[in-house]
């Protein structure tokens, strides 16, 4: 799909944001597919010093107790690459709004799994309840290493724009969905996806940086104490680093030593 618009400058990249009417060309998921959704962070409330724990999430996620009610989040990341593991292994790269004090949730990301002998990788849009709706892995590809950029924007009339562009491959895809969500957080995060109602196990991804996050049209994420880890039984398998010094980026790895920040 080709796109034609207006240009917004955030980072040191650029973003394509169309408005398509709704249900833009993309390729639902199918019924058997592994991921399912994503949900709020599963076990948290952990007491850690990167400030919360789940078995699911890792990453800085914003809460407008603190920061006030978020209409806009856009993230950057490089795409990791998984290694092999034993069985099936799941990780997600994304950034969205809602879903860490609240059912809802709009998102949208990349995936790196691996199995069946082989890594896979593509891109995926979802709105809690439903289920993530993967964007054409043959019209968007996605691989290791590629530059994605991303922003989820509420158009104040019921509807919300989601936009993801790989500079890399040299794509952007963007779709408008109604949402009625609150708005109480905002998260940049890599996730263990959920898959037949349990979470998988995580994918050795090796590190993922998110770098900038903007948050309400541009503001700088002001990530600071509000980082988490993930934790799956007992063992802790996915850290975000502190904050970078502008701190509006982090890297995340697998594993539990917490990466140096990015470079600002």
């Amino acid at each position: 799909m080709k796109f034609s618009s207006k240009v917004l400058t955030f980072g040191a990249s650029l973003m394509v944001v169309a408005l398509p009417a709704m249900g833009s060309s993309v390729a639902t998921l199918p019924m058997n597919a592994p991921r399912i959704g994503a949900g709020k962070p599963h076990g948290g409330g952990g007491s850690t010093s990167s400030g919360w724990s789940s078995t699911n999430w890792s990453g800085y996620a914003l809460s407008s107790a603190t920061n006030g009610t978020y209409h806009a989040i856009s993230g950057q990341w490089v795409v990791p690459a998984v290694l092999a593991g034993h069985g099936s292994t799941y990780s997600s790269s994304w950034i969205g709004i809602d879903g860490f004090n609240n059912s809802s949730l709009i998102q949208t990301g990349t995936e790196q799994d691996y199995s069946q002998g082989s890594a896979h990788y593509y891109a995926w849009w979802e709105i809690l309840p439903a289920a993530e709706t993967k964007i054409s892995p043959s019209q968007y590809p996605v691989q290791p290493g590629d530059h994605m950029s991303a922003n989820i924007k509420n158009n104040g009339n019921g509807t919300w724009t989601i936009t993801l562009a790989d500079s890399t491959e040299n794509w952007s895809f963007t779709t408008t969905q109604s949402y009625s969500g609150p708005g109480t957080s905002a998260e940049w995060i890599e996730e263990a996806p959920t898959i037949g109602g349990r979470v998988a196990t995580l994918a050795n991804y090796g590190q993922a940086t998110f770098n900038p996050g903007t948050v309400n049209g541009g503001n700088p994420a002001l990530m600071s104490s509000e980082s988490g880890v993930m934790i799956q039984k007992r063992k802790q398998m996915s850290t975000p680093s502190l904050p970078d010094s502008d701190t509006d980026g982090f890297n995340v790895a697998y594993g539990s030593k917490a990466p140096s920040p990015p470079a600002s």
